[in-house]
C-alpha cells in the first residue's frame, strides 16, 4: 500500500519531531471464533490510546496502521475525519500540541501470512489459536502506533477472548481475568518498561501451557524471582519437553547475569511455540515466541536438540541486546542479531551440554554468511537501509552469522574480559534507550584500550570476505624456512583486514596414524603477506590449517600438499573442530569452482561415514545433495545420483543401530533415493515389509519417505490421503501438502502453481510447502516445471505489488527457475533485469541474489565438467 514502506528519512523526522510517553492498546479478540463468510476477511477491534509530546507545536505528522478501517480518530478531544485522515497505512495529525493524547479505534484483519496477529484453526481439534509477529514494521496491523524502532514507550494491554483461552503479553497478568458479555473475559496486564513496537506480543488460545521459576541470589545480594511459562498447543502436548526447555532457560540466565551484571529485566519470562511461524524465534520481551517445530513430533538427532538450545539462548541474549539497548534504526540491526548469535553460541558452549557448539558454528553457521557475503547484493556489517523493505531483507547472514563471527575474531582482538566489561558498561549507559555503532565503539575503546575506529572500518563499514592460503618453504632437511599467510580480496570488495589467527600444523607419526596437530601460533594477519616466524624450523607438515580454531571470519585454502593430504587422509584428522574446518573450506572451494564437484562429493562418500560430530554430518549431507544437483556436469548426473544413493545406502546399513547417525542417514538416502531397487526399500520400510535393524519409522520419518516416492510417481493422491488419515495435524497437512506438489504431472504442477502464484488463498505455511513441492530435482520434474521459467518473470511484479512483504520474497526466491541450471535461464534473468531497472529495489535485489546462485553452479558446472569429462 502506498505509505506502508517507511522510509529513513520520514523516520529521523518523527523521532526529532516526537517523544512518546505511552500507549494503551485494548484488543477485542472474540471475533476469533466467530464464522466468516467465504472470501470475507475476519478482523478484530483494536483501539489505542498514545500519550506523546510534540517538539514544534502547530507541526503535522503522521501514525502508522494498516487495517481496513478506522471507527474513529480522536486528537486532543478533537475529532477526525477519519475517511480523510486514514489512508490504509497512515493517519496524518496535524495541528499537534506540546503535550497530546491520540485515541485510534479500528477494525484491524488477522492473518494467515504470518505477520502481524496470526489466525490458525487447528485441523485436528478446530482450536483456534492466535499470536503476534511483528518484526520490523507490523505491530501497526495489530494497533495504531509510531512504527520505529527509536520511539520506545511503556505499554499497557488489555485483551479481551474467550475466557477458557490463556492469554499472554509482555507483562506480567495483572489479577485474574475479569469476566465480560458472553463466555469470555478480560485480561490486563502489567505496564511494559519503555519498549519498541516490534517487540510487543499477545499470544491467545487454548494453549497447554507449563511453568517453573527461576531463583537466584546474585552477588550484590539482590534476589531473583523470575516466572517461567512454556507453551504450545494442545495436539503437540504429548511431545513437548518443557523440561528441557526450562533447563537449558534456566542455565541460560544464569550465564547472562554472571557476565551482564544487569539483572534480567522484564520481569516474567514466557515461551511460546507457535504455529505456521515465518522466522525461527522472535526475542518479544517477556513473551518469546518461536515456530512450533522445535517441539519435535518424532525422533530427531543431538543436532536438532543443539539447534534449539541455540535458539533459546539467542533469544535470551536479546533480552540485553535489543530490548533493553535498542538500535535507532534498521542500520545498527547487527547491534542486536550479530550480539545475540555470538552470545548464543558462547553461553551454548559455556553454559549447557552443547560443549562442542563452535563446530556447529564454525561448520554450519558461518557457511550461511560466506554465501550472503559473496552475493551481488552483499552489504557492511553496519548497512545503509533506506525503507524498511531494506531492513526486510537485512535479516541475513550477514547481519547475523557474518557478524557474530567478526565479534568472535573482536573478542581474540580485545580480550574476551575487555569486551565483556564493555557489554556491561554500554548496558548500564544505554538501559532503555537506543544506539548506534559509536556508542558501542567508544565503551570498547575505554575496556581495551585499543583505538576500535579502524577496526570498526575493516571490519563493521566494509563488505566482503578475505581468503587466506599458507606459503611454505623448505630446507633439505624438510625443516620449515619461511611459512607466510596470504590474503586476498574480491575484486568488487578489494579490502584485506586485520586477523588474529592461530596457524596449526598437522602430520601422522605413522602411515595409517591420525593425523594430529604438533605445532601452532598465533598471528596478527595483515596486509597480502604476513610471515609466522614461530612455526619456522618445525618439521614439514602433511596439512597446514590457517584459521585453526575459528578465531576470524575469513575463507581459508590450502597449499597444494595440504589439499593432497586432505584427499587421502580427511577420515584421520582426529579434532573435530579442525575437521569441520576442512570440510567447510573444501566445501567453499567447491562453490567457487576451484575443486570439481565430482571431488567434493567422492570426499564425502569416502569420509563422511568416518564423521563423529552429527551436525557436521547432516551439513556435508546437505552439501552433497546441493553438489550433486547444481554443480555436476549435467552428463555426469545419472551417474553422481547413482553413486550419491549407493552411498547413502550405505551410510545407512553401516551406522550404529538406534543412533542419530543412523537417523541422519536415513533421511540423506530419503532425499537421495534414486532407482527402482531404492524406492523399493522406502516402500518396504513404510509398509513394514523391510527393516534395518534399530530404525524406528515415526510419523515424521514416513512422510520424509513419502515424498521421493510422490516426486518419482510412486506415490499418489489416494496413498497421500491414507497417510493423512493416519495423520491429521496441522503438520500432517503441510507435510501431504507437499507431496501433493511433489507428483510429476504437468496438472499437479499448474494446480499448484495456481495456488502460489494465482492466489492468496494459502497460509503462510502452506505457501512454503507447496513451493517446497513444486521445486524437485530430477530430469523428469525439470522438465515438468520447465514452461513456468517464462511465467516466473511475467508474475515477478504484480506478486510483489499485490502479496504481503513476507509471502513476496517466499515466492520470488521459491520459484525462482534454477533447477533448469542453464545459461538460458540465465539469460532471461539478464534481460529481466535489464527491462526493470524501476522495479521495487527490494524485489530487484531477491532476483540478483537468484541469479548469482546460478551463475555459480553454472562455474562450478564447468569446472566439473573440464575435471572429469
Amino acid at each position: 500500500m502506498p505509505g506502508e514502506n517507511l522510509t529513513r528519512d520520514e523516520a529521523r523526522r518523527r523521532a526529532e519531531l516526537l517523544s512518546v510517553d505511552g500507549y494503551d492498546v485494548a484488543l477485542d479478540l472474540r471475533s476469533a471464533l466467530a464464522p466468516v463468510p467465504d472470501g470475507a476477511e475476519r478482523t478484530f477491534r483494536s483501539t489505542t490510546t498514545i500519550r506523546f509530546r510534540c517538539a514544534e507545536p502547530g507541526a503535522s505528522s503522521f501514525v502508522d496502521l494498516v487495517a481496513p478501517s478506522v471507527h474513529s480518530v480522536t486528537l486532543n478531544g478533537r475529532g477526525l475525519n477519519a475517511d480523510t485522515a486514514f489512508d490504509g497505512t497512515r493517519i496524518a495529525l496535524d495541528g499537534l500540541a506540546a503535550e497530546n493524547e491520540l485515541t485510534v479505534d479500528a477494525r484491524c484483519a488477522y492473518s494467515r501470512t504470518g505477520e502481524g496477529l496470526h489466525h490458525f484453526v487447528d485441523p485436528e481439534d478446530g482450536e483456534v489459536y492466535l499470536y503476534t509477529q511483528y518484526e520490523p514494521a507490523d505491530a501497526r496491523r495489530v494497533f495504531a502506533n509510531f512504527e520505529q524502532p527509536d520511539l520506545k514507550a511503556p505499554f499497557t494491554f488489555t485483551v479481551t477472548a474467550p475466557a477458557h483461552w490463556t492469554v499472554l503479553g509482555n507483562g506480567a497478568q495483572e489479577g485474574a481475568p475479569a469476566p465480560a458479555d458472553g463466555d469470555a473475559a478480560v485480561w490486563r496486564f502489567a505496564r511494559t518498561q519503555p519498549i519498541s513496537t516490534y517487540i510487543t506480543a499477545v499470544v491467545a488460545g487454548p494453549y497447554h501451557y507449563v511453568t517453573d521459576r527461576y531463583s537466584r541470589t546474585l552477588d550484590d545480594g539482590t534476589s531473583l524471582d523470575i516466572p517461567l511459562g512454556a507453551l504450545c498447543r494442545k495436539g503437540l502436548a504429548r511431545h513437548f519437553d518443557h523440561e528441557d526447555i526450562f533447563r537449558i532457560t534456566k542455565q541460560g540466565l544464569d550465564f547472562f547475569h554472571d557476565h551482564f551484571d544487569y539483572p534480567y529485566p522484564f520481569g516474567k519470562y514466557d515461551q511460546a511455540f507457535v504455529p505456521e511461524y515465518n522466522i525461527g524465534a522472535m526475542e518479544n520481551p517477556g513473551c518469546v515466541t518461536f515456530r512450533e517445530e522445535f517441539v519435535f513430533r518424532g525422533r530427531v538427532t543431538e543436532a536438532s536438540y543443539e539447534g534449539r538450545a541455540n535458539v533459546i539462548l539467542h533469544e535470551m541474549a536479546h533480552m540485553w541486546f535489543g530490548d533493553l539497548v535498542t538500535m535507532e534504526w534498521w542500520d545498527d540491526l547487527w547491534l542486536k542479531e550479530s550480539f545475540a548469535d555470538f552470545m548464543g553460541a558462547l553461553s551454548l558452549v559455556e553454559a549447557t551440554r552443547f560443549r562442542d557448539g563452535w563446530i556447529t558454528f564454525a561448520n554450519r553457521r558461518k557457511s550461511w554468511a560466506y554465501r550472503a557475503d559473496q552475493l551481488p547484493s552483499t552489504h557492511p556489517i553496519t548497512a545503509d537501509i533506506h525503507d524498511l523493505e531494506d531492513a526486510k531483507l537485512n535479516f541475513d547472514g550477514i547481519t547475523y552469522a557474518k557478524g557474530a563471527s567478526v565479534l568472535k575474531q573482536l573478542v581474540a582482538y580485545v580480550g574476551r574480559d575487555a569486551f565483556l566489561e564493555g557489554a556491561r558498561r554500554y548496558f548500564k549507559q544505554h538501559a532503555w534507550g537506543n544506539t548506534r555503532l559509536g556508542h558501542l565503539l567508544s565503551v570498547l575503546e575505554e575496556t581495551s584500550g585499543r583505538d576500535m575506529g579502524e577496526w570498526s572500518k575493516a571490519w563493521l563499514q566494509t563488505a566482503g570476505v578475505n581468503a587466506l592460503t599458507p606459503h611454505a618453504t623448505y630446507d633439505a632437511e624438510g625443516r620449515v624456512t619461511e611459512l607466510a599467510v596470504l590474503q586476498e580480496a574480491p575484486d568488487a570488495h578489494p579490502v584485506l583486514r586485520p586477523h588474529r589467527i592461530a596457524v596449526g600444523l598437522y602430520r601422522r607419526e605413522s602411515a595409517g596414524g591420525a593425523l594430529e596437530r604438533y605445532a601452532r601460533a598465533e598471528v596478527d594477519v595483515t596486509g597480502p603477506r604476513t610471515a609466522v616466524p614461530e612455526l619456522a624450523g618445525a618439521e614439514r607438515p602433511e596439512l597446514i590449517l590457517l584459521n585453526d580454531e575459528d578465531l576470524t571470519y575469513c575463507k581459508i585454502r590450502f597449499d597444494e600438499l595440504s589439499l593432497a593430504t586432505l584427499r587421502e587422509h580427511l577420515g584421520e584428522l582426529t579434532d573435530p573442530l579442525a575437521r569441520a574446518l576442512c570440510w567447510s573450506a573444501l566445501w567453499n572451494l567447491t562453490r567457487d569452482g576451484l575443486m570439481p564437484a565430482r571431488d567434493f562429493l567422492a570426499l564425502v562418500l569416502r569420509f563422511a561415514g568416518d564423521e563423529t560430530d552429527i551436525g557436521v554430518l547432516q551439513m556435508l549431507h546437505a552439501w552433497a545433495r546441493t553438489a550433486q544437483v547444481h554443480y555436476t556436469a549435467p552428463a555426469a548426473r545419472e551417474q553422481t545420483a547413482r553413486e550419491l544413493a549407493e552411498g547413502a545406502l550405505s551410510g545407512l546399513r553401516l551406522a550404529a543401530p538406534g543412533s542419530g547417525h543412523q537417523l541422519a542417514w536415513a533421511r540423506f538416502f530419503a532425499t537421495v533415493a534414486h532407482s527402482a531397487h531404492d524406492l523399493q526399500l522406502l516402500r518396504g520400510l513404510l509398509a513394514g515389509t523391510a527393516r534395518i535393524d534399530g530404525l524406528d519409522v515415526d510419523q515424521e520419518l514416513r512422510w520424509t519417505f513419502l515424498l521421493p516416492l510422490a516426486a518419482q510417481g510412486e506415490a499418489d493422491e489416494a496413498v497421500l490421503d491414507e497417510e493423512l488419515r493416519r495423520d491429521d495435524t496441522a503438520s500432517g497437512r503441510r507435510h501431504q501438502t507437499r507431496c501433493l506438489a511433489a507428483r510429476p504431472s504437468a496438472a499437479v504442477k499448474a494446480e499448484a502453481w495456481d495456488a502460489v502464484v494465482g492466489s492468496d488463498r494459502l497460509s503462510n505455511a502452506l505457501v512454503e510447502a507447496t513451493i517446497s513441492g513444486f521445486g524437485q530435482p530430477g530430469e523428469r520434474q525439470r522438465e515438468l516445471i520447465a514452461p513456468y521459467a517464462p511465467r516466473y518473470f511475467e508474475a515477478l511484479e504484480e506478486v510483489w505489488r499485490t502479496r504481503s512483504i513476507e509471502i513476496a520474497m517466499a515466492v520470488v526466491r521459491g520459484l525462482y527457475p534454477s533447477l533448469q541450471g542453464d545459461q538460458a535461464t540465465l539469460d532471461a534473468t539478464d534481460r529481466w533485469l535489464a527491462s526493470h531497472q524501476d522495479a521495487a529495489p527490494a524485489l530487484r535485489r531477491l532476483v540478483l541474489e537468484s541469479r548469482d546462485d546460478l551463475s555459480r553452479a553454472l562455474s562450478a558446472q564447468r569446472c566439473d565438467a573440464l575435471a572429469s569429462p
